[in-house]
């Protein structure tokens, strides 16, 4: 649930910044889906812990797959929007450090392709990469953000 107060707070953030564009809407819908799909993914493994589930190899099964469905590929590719939609208005306003957005550029972009953990197991590194990346991203552009926009004469 941090992850979804952290994106409804920056996209409000990033509105009083004055940014109209997409950017706001798709950081806070990226982050709240991706609180829900890491929220799920817990419900699920929750669930795989029972005893009286363990005895059903095949529902123990579609349960895993469920449960990294929605915590590995579903919440990573939801967090590379959260991060993209902080990055874009963050370079093109100026309010971010410019290495900090393009690298927050890249993250996202590393999330996005996370998704083709889903065609082949290679690619599962995919996954905790942009994860940690992404969060860390998430607490540097949370100090980095301004509180409010200066404005310059001239």
């Amino acid at each position: 649930m941090p992850l979804a107060i952290y994106a409804a707070t920056v996209s409000a953030r990033l509105h009083k910044l004055g940014v109209r564009a997409p950017g706001a809407t798709i950081a806070l819908a990226g982050g709240v889906l991706a609180s829900a799909f890491l929220a799920c993914s817990g419900l699920v493994t929750w669930v795989l812990s029972r005893p009286e589930v363990a005895g059903h190899g095949d529902v123990v099964r579609a349960l895993q797959y469920r449960a990294f469905g929605l915590g590995g590929p579903g919440h990573v590719v939801l967090l590379g929007l959260l991060v993209a939609g902080i990055a874009v208005p963050g370079l093109l306003a100026g309010l971010l450090p410019r290495a900090l957005a393009v690298a927050g550029l890249a993250v996202a972009a590393v999330a996005e392709l996370s998704t083709l953990v889903l065609l082949a197991d290679g690619a599962a590194l995919l996954l905790p990469v942009a994860r940690f990346a992404g969060l860390l991203w998430l607490i540097a552009a949370g100090f980095l953000l301004p509180r409010r926009r200066v404005r310059t004469e001239g």
